[in-house]
């Protein structure tokens, strides 16, 4: 058993969190998550309605009677979701647990506890988890460079930024970025924090409702096959690395603007790649972790081998270089 205060504040057994991923985070993987003990996230905006999402709630609870939680990514747009509508949403529908993402979550916050939602906000930098703790969330998710996605443009990795970011929160933090095994669960607790959140390893599991293909091309690849793009835009994302995500690099390095990858970066084209299950089809994220992924096993053989394994580590070979 691995306990932190992270469970008792989040209601779970095990302190392993399923980030939330756009088109990956649905029904079928948040609920395994939850079943096998940790945190598992539908994610909001991978439906294309607040309707939707209220069903994929409802598709969920068919699936587990354990506490699982909403993402709410909310980024800068010409034409922006309807935020207030799938926040109101994940309120009616009593989701236990919201993970908030990309801009200040100041406007949601008052409606989400209100309705008893406790927030789970993801940052890049010990600035922006701390005015997050001012503003009262409930949680930090503290995203290492390491990360898929979005790290920040402050390239700080989780061996420097964990521990930088531990002694300045108070309330339950996990680490994101680069976790896929119990090492990774001992180490985050050792650099002060109180759990792990993964992506990319939960990507690469049996319940992960993408094609084949891509579970494969994960286990193949190696910790250098990512690209960053959107670097001289000031908008970093880590990729995994193909035809597209090099033609990207190349365009926007050579002085081209966002209009000219437009529509290489398009979301439907990231889509198709989960779906039809060629990597070279558009976008998608990886992390740098994809170097540590060597088999898809099921949500529960996961769990169950970081908890065991992490128990075993802490245990045995700490304790053992104890005189």
């Amino acid at each position: 058993m691995v306990r932190t205060r992270f469970c008792d504040v989040f209601g779970v057994e095990y302190p392993i969190v399923q980030g939330g991923m756009q088109w990956v985070g649905r029904a079928e993987l948040a609920s395994a998550v939850a079943n096998a003990g940790g945190l598992g996230f539908i994610t909001a905006l991978t439906q294309p309605t607040p309707e939707d999402l209220a069903k994929e709630i409802a598709r969920c609870r068919d699936m587990t009677d354990k506490p699982f939680g909403v993402n709410l990514t909310i980024l800068p747009s010409i034409t922006p979701p309807p935020y207030a509508e799938y926040r109101d949403v994940i309120v009616e529908s009593r989701v236990p647990v919201v993970e908030t993402a990309g801009a200040n979550p100041a406007e949601h916050l008052p409606a989400f506890h209100q309705g008893g939602v406790k927030v789970l906000h993801k940052c890049t930098s010990v600035r922006h988890a701390v005015k997050a703790q001012e503003l009262g969330v409930d949680g930090i998710s503290i995203d290492g460079f390491e990360c898929a996605g979005h790290p920040g443009e402050d390239d700080i990795p989780g061996l420097v930024l964990i521990p930088a970011a531990a002694k300045e929160i108070r309330i339950p933090m996990i680490a994101s970025g680069g976790f896929a095994d119990a090492r990774g669960l001992v180490a985050a607790l050792a650099l002060g924090a109180d759990g792990i959140n993964m992506g990319t390893r939960f990507l690469a599991t049996a319940e992960a409702p993408v094609h084949d293909n891509v579970k494969r091309h994960l286990v193949e690849a190696s910790e250098q096959d990512t690209d960053l793009i959107f670097r001289p835009l000031r908008n970093t994302a880590r990729v995994a690395r193909n035809a597209v995500s090099e033609q990207v690099v190349s365009i926007l390095n050579a002085g081209g603007r966002f209009e000219d990858v437009r529509e290489l970066v398009a979301g439907a084209r990231g889509r198709q790649v989960y779906e039809a299950g060629d990597p070279d089809l558009g976008i998608w994220t990886a992390g740098m972790v994809q170097g540590l992924i060597h088999d898809i096993p099921t949500v529960a053989e996961l769990i169950d081998r970081i908890v065991t394994e992490a128990h075993a580590l802490i245990t045995g070979r700490l304790a053992d270089v104890l005189v």
